[in-house]
This record gives C-alpha cells, structure tokens and sequence, in this order.
C-alpha cells in the first residue's frame, strides 16, 4: 500500500473513533432516560402508565425497525440542516445518533427489567419514592447488565458507522468503500474491515471485564 493509503487508514481509525464516542454519548443522553420510562411505565411497575408507555413503545419499535441504510437516506434533509451538510465525519453523527436511541432505550430497559422485585419492595416498604429508588436502587443494581449493554451499543454504533461510507460518511466505512471495493484494492479492503473487527473485539473484551469488577 502506498503511503497515501496508509495515512488514509490512519485517518480513517481516527475518524471512526470520532464518530463512535459522539454518536454514543449522544444517543446514551437520550436513549439512557428514554429505556428508564420505558421500563418504570410498564403495567405492574413504579410509574405505571399505559398510555405514555404505549407511546413510548411505539416509537422505539418503529425507530428499531427502520434499517439503518434506510434511515441514512430518510435523514438527510435533518442532517443538512443541523450540521450544513450531508456527508462527512460530522454529518455522519447524527443518523448514527438518532439509529442507535431506540437499541439503547430498549437495551437499558432490559437491563432494569433484571433487578430483583425483592430490591424494590424493600425501598418502598422503606417510604421511598419511585424517583428515589430507580436512582439509588435500580440503576445501581443494574450497572453490571448496563455497562455490559453499553458495550454492545458502542459496537453497534461502530458497525454502523462503516455503513455510511455507503453516503458519503467518512471512516473506515468509506475508506473500504472508495479504494477496496470501488479501485479493486484488495488489501485496504480488508486491512479497514481487520481494524474494524479489532475495534469491537476491543470494544466488547473491555466492556466484559468492567462488568466483572464493578459486579465483583
């Protein structure tokens, strides 16, 4: 490989990591409140409400259901508006963003749907409020399944980032898109999809051992 293409990768990583962190933090801002009513609403639990919680399941189903090459698509008049364009590291962090906010949502709702009913009856037969015990009860028993799950989104959001190479996003996505597949280059496709995988083996290995000790 040249050394065009070396410093193209390496740009690439740099990017992809960029994209990754953003998009995360951005739908955890989001999806993290949105999986806490979604699981203090449902029927039988500490905020039930049938109607916001069908609403709130709505949403996130529908937004789960769209595919992510799809949604890239649909999003590009909101990303032009928000971020000046449509292609690009930045662009690519807002269709990233808003494609991970329902995994995240549902995620952390199956995470808070693992604490034990025992933990909760002891805080409300302490006179707790709902509010109270999901921030010092739940969430903090289920910090092991939510760092687990955590691992799983930020890999989630990786693999969707090589996808939006496909519009013009930046990363390692386009990187094999424009010189792998496009020039037939060979090696760089399969030196961005090496680090790629790399990345999310990193990803879920480090997820899996913070799990363990904050469990421990």
């Amino acid at each position: 490989m040249s050394s065009y293409i070396i410093e193209s990768i390496e740009s690439g990583v740099f990017e992809t990591l960029q994209m990754t962190f953003f998009a995360s933090v951005f739908s955890y801002i989001v999806g993290l409140p949105l999986g806490v009513f979604l699981y203090a609403t449902f029927k039988g639990r500490l905020l039930a409400n049938k109607p916001i919680n069908f609403i709130l399941e709505f949403f996130v189903n529908i937004g789960r259901s769209i595919p992510f090459l799809i949604l890239l698509v649909l999003l590009i008049p909101v990303t032009r508006f928000l971020t000046g364009s449509s292609i690009g590291t930045a662009a690519s962090i807002v269709p990233l963003t808003v494609g991970t906010i329902p995994i995240v949502a549902r995620m952390v709702e199956s995470s808070l749907s693992e604490v034990s009913p025992g933990v909760i009856e002891a805080a409300t037969a302490m006179g707790a409020s709902p509010g109270y015990i999901i921030l010092h009860f739940i969430l903090p028993e289920a910090t092991p399944s939510l760092i687990l799950g955590s691992a799983i989104n930020i890999a989630t959001v990786l693999g969707y980032s090589a996808m939006a190479g496909v519009i013009g996003g930046g990363g390692l996505g386009a990187i094999a898109l424009q010189y792998g597949y496009y020039r037939y280059e060979k090696d760089v496709l399969w030196t961005s999809v090496s680090i790629l995988v790399v990345m999310v083996m990193v990803i879920q290995s480090g997820g899996n051992l913070l799990s363990k000790r904050v469990r421990k």
